[in-house]
């Protein structure tokens, strides 16, 4: 593994979710600030409720986000459902699926690199929680028919990518 020496640690002139606090605030989102490097925030959206975790990774200046929702995977559907994050990571340009071992739960995460003193911006910040809600919001009937309605991860994800026209 490469060895990089850097001379000297940067001091930050803020914290960078302290920006991500303020988006929860503006958007009327329930949160907690856990710690100085830890938010909670619970956002509501048309298919779940979504409990996303972001996280100040100082050692290597990122900021982390987890995005999990309601749907805890049975022991007889994890072979499917790993299958299906799979599936659907091949689709995605950020972030990526996961099966949460210890709670099996799924959940999408992605992280922001701020190296070298970067701070983030209002669109950048705003754009990570964004992905993470629409990949969540876009996926999560596939997991749900594959964990409630048996279907196989090519029968879910078909499922779930069907766009419907018009109004009934």
């Amino acid at each position: 593994m490469m060895d990089l020496d850097l001379d000297a640690e940067l001091e930050r002139p803020s914290n960078p979710l302290d920006l991500i606090e303020r988006l929860a605030a503006l958007n009327s989102w329930t949160f907690d600030r856990d710690s100085d490097d830890e938010l909670s925030v619970a956002v509501t959206g048309g298919w779940s409720d979504y409990h996303v975790a972001i996280t100040w990774l100082a050692e290597v200046e990122a900021i982390h986000i987890a995005c999990a929702f309601d749907l805890k995977v049975p022991d007889r559907r994890r072979g499917e459902v790993l299958q299906l994050v799979s599936l659907v990571n091949e689709q995605l340009w950020l972030g990526h699926f996961d099966l949460w071992s210890s709670e099996n739960v799924v959940m999408y995460r992605h992280a922001l690199l701020l190296s070298g003193g970067a701070e983030p911006t209002d669109e950048q910040a705003a754009a990570l929680i964004k992905a993470a809600i629409d990949a969540c919001e876009r996926y999560f009937q596939a997991f749900q028919f594959v964990v409630w309605a048996g279907k196989t991860a090519k029968e879910g994800l078909e499922g779930a990518m069907l766009e419907t026209v018009g109004e009934a």
